[in-house]
């Protein structure tokens, strides 16, 4: 953290929310962790320590704050922007590696040894990569506990606990009350369209109503108007007239398939959401792919307050605060759909879309693996290198790595290819060859050519040209 703890102090006593998600704040009096912007009565400075994740806070014996609920803020927007180990372990960590493949298979996508990986993360955010997950999977079993009625061992696995005993201690740890005890704090009952899973097979495919956070403004007609641009008949759609607009499309997940919808109209906060999956241990995954898509983890008073103070982007920051730079859902299908444009797009699913298994209406495809496109004259080269492995897109794939490989590819133009960066990889600071290059700009680059883009009128810019 940049910032002193004289100047987190300052940020906890003028409950400053931009801070939420940055830092969190421990009190030693009550042995309570929060969120800067928490409501309660400041505590004096000398019962205060600071923390770098709530995993931190955790693990030194803090439990959650029941009225600011900090285990809920948006992710930091430090694990966007950082292209170092540690940020790519936050964003695996995040998508859910650490449940399905344990530490080793973390530290095998970076490239260290476990000993290496976990020196590193406890050393810059005081919590090692199992504690890091265990708090990721508390938030997720507090959130399905509190809003669905689905049974305790159904959100014990989907949040990614191993056992039933051990989702019952965690919780416990964290929140100091029982799974039971959460539950009835919120009176939880079934959401409106909701339901209680009638046999075990599927318990999540009638959907699972989910609140994703976000912290600041933030531009919600721009986004949707980019996914309606972009959309692919059959693996996704925009439904519904401006300002009240629903985003839905198909997943492929690790363990299964799943259908998801985002409203357009934001909250105060979040977006709502629903999720259906196949597989409860997808739900982690399913999640960050949408805070990807949607960067609900940008800062946009950081972005803002730069690109804001270029005479250039002043009224355009101005006309449209909290823009987003959306990512990809699905990195290697973004990358793909980059390359060949939208018509191409919608014959290839035609010609080789999976069959999804519970489909949603008009969504009933999934988009093709990268596989079975590899002869494919114009998706080929591209498609090849994915299904091989010589171009990664998963969230802890080295950036400068991943830009030398694409720029090996036959066929792929350095637009295309910076599309890919800034959109399957979500990397927050990058530029199209015809766009300025302002240094003033980093490290948000990305988001000054959506608004560059914008200002020419025509939101599906990002888009490739062919």
């Amino acid at each position: 953290m940049s910032a002193d703890d004289d100047t987190r102090y300052e940020a906890v006593s003028s409950r400053d929310a931009r801070f939420d998600g940055v830092f969190f704040f421990a009190v030693t009096s009550t042995g309570i962790y929060c969120r800067p912007s928490c409501p309660a009565v400041t505590p004096k400075r000398a019962n205060v320590r600071f923390f770098p994740t709530a995993a931190a806070a955790q693990g030194n014996g803090f439990r959650a704050c029941r009225r600011c609920r900090p285990d809920a803020v948006p992710g930091s927007a430090e694990w966007n922007v950082r292209a170092d180990a540690v940020g790519r372990a936050m964003r695996l960590i995040a998508d859910g590696v650490v449940d399905r493949e344990g530490v080793p298979g973390l530290a095998s996508r970076l490239g260290y040894s476990s000993r290496q990986v976990q020196r590193q993360l406890t050393a810059e955010l005081g919590a090692g990569p199992i504690a890091l997950a265990r708090a990721q999977r508390a938030h997720t079993a507090r959130v399905l506990l509190q809003t669905t009625p689905l049974p305790v061992t159904d959100i014990a696995f989907a949040a990614g606990f191993a056992s039933v005993r051990q989702f019952n201690d965690t919780v416990r740890k964290i929140y100091a009350r029982t799974p039971s005890e959460l539950r009835a704090e919120r009176g939880a009952r079934p959401a409106e369209g909701t339901s209680a899973p009638s046999a075990p097979a599927h318990p999540l495919l009638a959907g699972i109503p989910l609140r994703l956070a976000y912290r600041g403004p933030y531009a919600a007609r721009e986004t949707f108007d980019l996914l309606a641009a972009e959309a692919v008949p059959r693996i996704e759609e925009v439904v519904g007239e401006p300002g009240t607009r629903t985003y839905r499309r198909t997943l492929r997940l690790p363990h299964g398939t799943g259908t998801v919808s985002v409203d357009e109209a934001p909250r105060p906060g979040w977006l709502d959401a629903r999720i259906s999956l196949s597989d409860l241990r997808d739900l982690t995954t399913a999640v960050q792919r949408l805070r990807r898509l949607f960067d609900l983890d940008a800062d946009p008073y950081a972005v803002d307050e730069r690109l804001g103070s270029d005479p250039r982007l002043t009224r355009l920051v101005e006309a449209r605060p909290g823009l987003r730079s959306p990512g990809a859902a699905d990195p290697d299908e973004c990358a793909v759909r980059l390359r060949i444009g939208r018509e191409r797009a919608t014959a290839l699913v035609e010609a080789y879309g999976e069959a999804h298994p519970h489909p949603c209406g008009t969504l009933d495809l999934l988009f093709p693996a990268p596989d079975a496109l590899t002869g494919e004259p114009d998706a080929g080269p591209l498609a090849t290198a994915l299904a091989l492995g010589t171009v990664r897109l998963d969230p802890g794939a080295d950036r400068e790595e991943t830009a030398r490989a694409l720029a090996a590819i036959p066929d792929l133009d350095a637009r295309t290819a910076a599309l890919i960066r800034m959109r399957a990889l979500g990397d927050p600071d990058v530029t199209l060859p015809e766009s300025p290059d302002e240094e003033a700009w980093r490290p948000w680059r990305s988001y000054a050519t959506r608004h560059l883009a914008l200002r020419e009128g025509a939101p599906s810019t990002q888009s490739s040209p062919r």
